[in-house]
């Protein structure tokens, strides 16, 4: 479980007193506090747009065409074998 740290960092929303207050009252019927309640909910949110906008999606032809080359990489040739056979000579063994 994580360590407890302080809670030192404000976070300060300007909304209409009509929203603050329909705030309150779905804070109040979970019983968190206004602060607990906005956090419960904006957490999640803010972790699936970071995950979504980090996450490399693939279709499913690029999908098979990428793990096709993993498993059965090309022969190499030309100028990037003869940079890796140079590093092998160079540095391996």
């Amino acid at each position: 479980m994580p360590e407890a740290s302080a809670k030192d960092s404000h976070i300060y929303l300007r909304v209409t007193q009509e929203q603050k207050e329909l705030l309150e009252r779905a804070a109040s019927l979970k019983g968190l506090s206004l602060s607990a309640y906005t956090l419960f909910h904006l957490l999640p949110a803010a972790k699936q747009d970071i995950d979504t906008h980090e996450r490399l999606f693939l279709s499913n032809r690029d999908r098979d065409l990428f793990l096709s080359v993993i498993e059965n990489p090309p022969e190499l040739k030309g100028k990037l074998k003869e940079a890796i056979d140079k590093y092998k000579e160079d540095y391996v063994n």
